[in-house]
Order: structure tokens, then sequence, then C-alpha cells
């Protein structure tokens, strides 16, 4: 493909992350640090698992709204799953989720319920094959959120920035997101779906939109170790992803943004002026010795 050729993230210069400021003028870099998502996520495992609650699906676009108490909100809403819907009464408040959210809290967290529109409850499996009715690619997206989360990025839908999902450090409220996320599958498994970015103009839009809002392009290609049927969950286990950063080169950069040589390029320009210093003094003395003997032949050939 025309983007496995790039150099990898560790040798390139990504930008680091945005963070928001407060009324104070000082950004919440140090709120995010004293608050990891790793530890707000389980802290809402450990709340919900135990009154596990119930997630209703609310249509055939495959979200769902999930129902929780005031704190169990608070909770949610720290944690950055779906979005608060504003009719909540005092006893109640509604998230809307999104089916890799929806999927994420009940398959990987085990910690809510999810009821079809005739208010039965699903299982896994059953849940596995409503999102795929409602979306052929839903197993390379969920893959590519999960994989994302597992990791504390907190995941979010990248359509408006021509993306399938936007990665933020910490919660959205603290901090810009940083890569807009592409998701490419490849195998035989996944049929007619594979082939994303191998046209050279398809992937310069790409980055060129993710350029435009300030965000590295991530490209995380879905792959598997070996055969397996998307017909059920279990091929989660054989799904492999693979990262891959993409920026642009800027010319302008390396002209108008001088770098400071480090101490061993400075030794060794250093050293070349020196050689060059004692050549030339050298080729001197010969020049000077060959001026001096002709000087000196002509005046005894004058003198005769």
């Amino acid at each position: 493909m025309p983007w496995e050729s790039r150099l990898p993230a560790e040798h390139m210069d990504l930008p680091g992350p945005r963070w928001k400021k407060g009324k104070d003028g000082k950004d919440f870099a140090s709120l995010a640090a004293a608050n990891p998502m790793s530890a707000i996520v389980s802290e809402l495992k450990a709340s919900f698992i135990s009154s596990k609650p119930v997630a209703i699906l609310s249509g055939p676009g495959g979200s769902a709204v999930l129902g929780v108490g005031p704190e169990q909100a608070v909770i949610l809403n720290r944690a950055a799953f779906g979005h608060a819907i504003e009719n909540a009464t005092a006893q109640k408040h509604w998230f809307q989720l999104s089916p890799e959210e929806v999927f994420y809290l009940c398959h990987a967290l085990n910690c809510i319920r999810v009821d079809s529109l005739d208010n039965k409850q699903m299982s896994e499996i059953e849940l596995w094959d409503y999102f795929r009715s409602g979306s052929e690619s839903f197993p390379e997206m969920y893959k590519a959120y999960a994989h994302l989360r597992l990791k504390n990025w907190v995941v979010r839908s990248g359509l408006q920035y021509g993306a399938d999902f936007v990665a933020y450090r910490h919660h959205p409220a603290l901090v810009h997101s940083e890569f807009a996320v592409v998701v490419v599958p490849e195998g035989a498994e996944f049929g007619n779906r594979c082939g994303r970015l191998e046209v050279w103009s398809d992937l310069l839009c790409a980055l060129r939109a993710s350029g435009s809002v300030a965000k590295t392009l991530l490209v995380l290609t879905i792959s598997s170790s070996s055969k397996c049927e998307l017909s059920s969950p279990d091929c989660l286990e054989q799904l492999v992803v693979h990262e891959r950063t993409i920026t642009r080169w800027i010319p302008q950069q390396c002209r108008e943004q001088r770098c400071e040589p480090s101490r061993d390029e400075v030794n060794r320009e250093e050293l070349i002026i020196e050689k060059e210093s004692v050549v030339f003094n050298h080729w001197g003395v010969i020049l000077g010795f060959t001026v001096l003997s002709g000087l000196l032949v002509y005046r005894l050939k004058f003198r005769q």
C-alpha cells in the first residue's frame, strides 16, 4: 500500500496534546494527571457491575439509550461514554450510546445489560448480530474502538473530521483530540470493504483533512492472525491491529525554523574546517616556494 513506506511514529515529530485552559489561565494537564482515565473507567465498572443498568436499543441505526442514577451519571460523564440527553429527571439520567460504546460496556467491561425494542434481554451474540445487520463494518470498527479504549484513549465519532474516530488523551472537556483515526480492514473475510487508502489521492485527502483541524492521521489496519468468521464476537481475539501515524513533510519548517546543531555536528564541522585549514596552509607553503624559486631563476638569467 502507498502509505506503508512511511516512517514509523517514533521517527516523526508528532505534536503533543493541546490542553484546554481554565478560568485561571492554566491548562488542565495537572488535573488529568491526578485523575487518570484508567482509574475513572475502573470506578465506573465497579459502580455499574452491581446494579447492571439497562441500555435500550433505540432504532435501526444501532444506537441505544442508557438510563442511570445521578451518581452513576457523573461517573459515566467523567469516563466520556455517550452523550447526555437533556430531558433527564431528578431520579433518572439518560445517555445516548453509539454501537461501539454499547458493545464495549456490555462485552469488554460487562457492566450493563442491553434490551431490545420489545424489552427482551439480548445476549452478546444476539447483540453482535444486531449491530452487524445495521452496519457491515461493525466488526473492524469495534475492534479499532476497543483497541484504543483499552489503551485509555477516549474515542468519539470522527465523521465531522472526515475520519472514523477521533482520539482524546483524556476527557474532551480537558483536551483537544490528537488523532483522526481511519480504520483499514485487510483480509478476505472483510470482502469488498478492503482497499481503503490504496489510492494515493484518498490518502492525500485524509492527510489534508486531518492536518487542517490540527490532528495527526492515525491509520489502524485490522487483519486476522488466522482465518476467522466475523459472525461471532469470538473473532475479536483473532483480529490484529497495526498502528501507523502519517504526517506531511512541510519544507517551510526546515527553511524557517532553524534547529540548534548537536554537539557531534559542531565537533564534526570544526574538524572539517581544521583539516581544510591544514591542507590550505600546506599548499600555500608549496606555492610560496614555487614562486620564490621562479623569481630566483629569473634574476640569475637576468644577470647573465
